[in-house]
């Protein structure tokens, strides 16, 4: 019990990092999986083998959800903690057999692994620029890894409201990435615009996520810049 609760609970030991790698390696999978199959024209070989990859990522995840509420010290708290119940949601629709697809859900799950990112001992750089990105590089690596997930929810988003309406423009979470990209930059091409109440609502959102989006980073590097040199001084 002691090394389940450890493995499971701790990633600073060798089998606590291997569980963590192992449960975001099967996240990445899942989500290519789950836009793998918005793609059109799949054979039903394809269909068939994608829904078996899917019991088996749906089974990983459950028996992760079991085993983090048995090591749990108080497990009614995990079960209705914000990752609990994220956990949850990304099992859930599989076993209810829910209309709504809620798998891109298993996204939020990547924040879990935050905690295998150590405080490490930064050297002293020779340039203030090195040193500066050293100090944000925590903040840099969390900023990216979410910039991602906003990235895929925006495509995943437009596609369900606009996949009906546009079927050659949004035939895909893959063919809407385009429009999130250039949606979450404020770049807005024109090319690819929604059409229905759903996706114009979507898309304000997104676009003010997008302001945040473009600002961060330069605040980020911004303020490291500052504090190097307040080191250096």
């Amino acid at each position: 019990m002691s090394f389940l609760k450890t493995m499971i609970e701790r990633n600073d030991t060798r089998w606590g990092r291997v569980f963590d790698l192992f449960i975001q390696a099967t996240i990445f999978i899942t989500l290519l999986l789950f836009s793998i199959e918005t793609l059109p024209g799949l054979s039903q070989e394809t269909i068939d083998w994608l829904e078996f990859f899917n019991m088996v990522t749906v089974a990983i995840f459950t028996v992760e959800y079991v085993l983090r509420i048995w090591v749990a010290d108080r497990p009614l708290a995990y079960i209705f903690s914000f990752f609990g119940l994220i956990d949850l949601l990304a099992i859930l629709p599989f076993y209810v057999a829910a209309e709504l697809d809620m798998r891109g859900l298993r996204a939020f799950r990547f924040l879990r692994l935050f905690r295998a990112f150590k405080l490490v001992r930064y050297s002293k750089a020779i340039s203030r620029f090195h040193r500066a990105f050293l100090i944000a590089k925590e903040e840099i690596v969390l900023f990216l890894c979410v910039a991602l997930l906003l990235l895929f929810f925006s495509a995943a988003g437009i596609y369900y409201f606009e996949n009906e309406a546009q079927p050659e423009k949004f035939s895909s979470v893959f063919h809407s990435l385009w429009w999130s990209v250039e949606t979450l930059t404020t770049v807005g091409y024109g090319d690819i615009v929604p059409i229905t109440v759903g996706g114009k609502v979507f898309t304000l959102f997104i676009l003010l996520i997008g302001l945040g989006i473009v600002s961060v980073p330069a605040g980020l590097v911004a303020s490291a810049l500052s504090k190097a040199r307040s080191m250096e001084e």
